[in-house]
C-alpha cells in the first residue's frame, strides 16, 4: 500500500471492523474491464458514516474508492449509485472538488448491489472535533465556516444544463414532492415502534409543512447531504480537497443544500438534541452561528431568503427520518452498530425542535 493509503490509514476500519464483499468475484469482474483489483491484503473499509459502504481499494497500482449501498433492505430510491456515478462524470469538469467518476457496476450478481469507483482523495473527514492541532484555534471555525459558505455557493453557480445535467431530477415541485415523501418514510419508518409522541409530530409537521408548502425559487444543482464531514480537508491546512457522497444529488431549489447544512450545525447554548447529533463542531469558539451562515450564503448568491423557515422545518424532519431508518436498521438486525440505538430518540427530539422553528422560537 502506498504512502498515501498509510497517512489515510487513521479513517480506515480495521480488518475485523471492515463489512467483508466477495473480493476474488470483484477482481474477476473487474479483469473482464481490463483492471486488476489488488486483494492482498483485502480492501478496508473506510471509518466513519452510517449508510454507505466505502471501501479504500487498489485498482492498477492506484488508489480509488469503491462504494456501494448498505446491507439488507434499502429505502425506495435510496443509495442511487448510478445516479452518483452520473453526477461525478458530469460535475467534475467543472467543479473540480467533486471526484472523477471511474467505473460503474449496475449487475447485482457481482456484489449483491450496484456500486461504483471513483477517484480516492486523500484528506481528513472532520466530524463533531477538529485535529488536534488545530484545537483551541478560533480561526479555525471562522476559515471553516467561510469555507462551507463558499463551496456551496459555487456548486449552486454552476448551470445544469451546461455541464449535460439539465434533465436530472425534476425541479419544479421538488419541494412539496418532499413533503410527501418524507412523511411517507417517517411513518414507514416508525410504523413497528409504537412511539405515540413521534407519531404525533410527524402528524403535527407534516400539517405544517403541506400548509406552509413555498414555491420552487432558486433552481440549482443540489448535493442534498452537504455538511463538513463530506468536505474532505487537507491534513495541514483544513483547505477543501473534495466534496463527497453524491448519491441524492439532484436539481431542486439551492435554500434546501443550505437549510440541510443548518440542521446539524450546532451552537452552543443548543438544546441538548443538537449537540447528541454529534456532526459538526461547529460549537466551538470561532465558527459562525446558523444565522451568520444563512446572511453569507445570501450575500454569495444573492437567492433571497424570506421564506427560509420552510426550508428549515423540512430539513430538519428530513434529517430525523433519516435517523428513524437507520434506527429500522439496528432494530430489524441490518446493523449491530451500537451507535444507532439512541437514534429514535434523536428523532424525536429533532422532530419537536423542528416545531419550534416552525413556530419562530428557534433558528
Amino acid at each position: 500500500m502506498s504512502e498515501q493509503a498509510d497517512n489515510a490509514a487513521v479513517q480506515l476500519r480495521s480488518a475485523a471492523q471492515t463489512v467483508p464483499q466477495d473480493w476474488p468475484r470483484l477482481q474477476r469482474y473487474l479483469a473482464g474491464y481490463g483492471l486488476t483489483l489488488d486483494i492482498d491484503p483485502p480492501p478496508r473499509q473506510f471509518a466513519g458514516g452510517f449508510a454507505n459502504l466505502n471501501y479504500l481499494v487498489i485498482i492498477d497500482g492506484n488508489e480509488a474508492v469503491l462504494r456501494r449501498p448498505p446491507m439488507g433492505p434499502l429505502p425506495p430510491g435510496a443509495y442511487d449509485m448510478a445516479r452518483e456515478s452520473r453526477i461525478l462524470a458530469a460535475v467534475h469538469p467543472a467543479f473540480p472538488l467533486a471526484p472523477r467518476a471511474l467505473h460503474l457496476c449496475e449487475d447485482h450478481a457481482v456484489l449483491g448491489a450496484p456500486f461504483q469507483i471513483s477517484e480516492f482523495r486523500h484528506g481528513v473527514s472532520v466530524r463533531d472535533q477538529l485535529p488536534p492541532p488545530f484545537v483551541g484555534d478560533a480561526s479555525v471555525g471562522q476559515r471553516l465556516s467561510t469555507m462551507l459558505v463558499d463551496v456551496l455557493a459555487q456548486l449552486h453557480r454552476i448551470d445544469p444544463q451546461a455541464i449535460g445535467l439539465g434533465e436530472l431530477g425534476r425541479p419544479q415541485g421538488f419541494l412539496s414532492r418532499a413533503v410527501e415523501g418524507w412523511i411517507k418514510r417517517a411513518t414507514l419508518a416508525t410504523a413497528d415502534w409504537g412511539m405515540p409522541r413521534t407519531d404525533a409530530l410527524i402528524r403535527e409537521l407534516g400539517a405544517w409543512m403541506r400548509a406552509n408548502v413555498v414555491p420552487d425559487r432558486h433552481i440549482v444543482l443540489l448535493h442534498n447531504d452537504y455538511k463538513l464531514d463530506n468536505v474532505l480537508l487537507d491534513t495541514q491546512s483544513l483547505a477543501p480537497v473534495a466534496v463527497v457522497d453524491w448519491d441524492q444529488g439532484t436539481r431542486g431549489d439551492g435554500l434546501f443544500d443550505l437549510a440541510a447544512l443548518l440542521s446539524w450545525w450546532v451552537q452552543a447554548g443548543d438544546p441538548p438534541v443538537m449537540h447528541q447529533l454529534q456532526q459538526m463542531p461547529t460549537a466551538q469558539p470561532g465558527f459562525m452561528t446558523r444565522r451568520e451562515v444563512a446572511d453569507a450564503y445570501a450575500r454569495a448568491t444573492g437567492f433571497d431568503l424570506s421564506d427560509f423557515t420552510f426550508h428549515r422545518v423540512l430539513a430538519m424532519f428530513k434529517t430525523a427520518v433519516i435517523l428513524q431508518q437507520l434506527h429500522l436498521r439496528y432494530r430489524s438486525g441490518g446493523t449491530t452498530d451500537p451507535r444507532y440505538a439512541t437514534f429514535a430518540t434523536i428523532a424525536e427530539d429533532l422532530m419537536g425542535l423542528a416545531l419550534d422553528v416552525s413556530a419562530a422560537r428557534f433558528f
